[in-house]
C-alpha cells in the first residue's frame, strides 16, 4: 500500500483555497472573450482591460514580447501577462531591484 506524503485534510484545505481563484480566473477569461466577441469583427483587437483595470491579451505572443515581459530591468516588477488575463512577474526588474539594494549598502 502506497502512503501519501500529505494527509487528506491538507489536500482539502489547499484545494479549497485554489478553487475560488481558478473560478475567478476562468470568469475573467470568459468575460474578456465575450467582450471581444461583442465587437464587430473588424474592431476586435483581442487585447485590452476589463473594467479598465484587469489586462488581457489573446494575441499570439512573439519572442520579443516574451523577453520584454519577463526580462525588462527598466520596467515595473508587475507586468501584463504575455498571453491571457492578469499580471505576471518581470524577473529582470526584480534582479535590477535586488542589485540596486545590494549596491546601496
Amino acid at each position: 500500500m502506497h502512503k501519501s506524503s500529505k494527509s487528506a485534510d491538507e489536500k482539502g484545505r489547499r484545494s479549497g483555497t485554489v478553487k475560488p481563484l481558478k473560478i475567478l480566473a476562468l470568469a475573467l477569461v470568459v468575460a474578456a472573450v465575450v467582450r471581444e466577441l461583442r465587437l464587430p469583427q473588424e474592431e476586435r483587437t483581442w487585447h485590452g482591460a476589463l473594467g479598465g483595470f484587469v489586462p488581457y491579451d489573446f494575441r499570439m505572443p512573439t519572442v520579443d514580447k516574451i523577453k520584454s515581459t519577463f526580462w525588462n530591468p527598466e520596467g515595473s516588477i508587475i507586468a501584463n501577462r504575455v498571453f491571457g488575463v492578469g499580471w505576471t512577474i518581470n524577473f529582470g526588474a526584480v534582479v535590477a531591484k535586488v542589485r540596486s539594494l545590494i549596491a546601496s549598502r
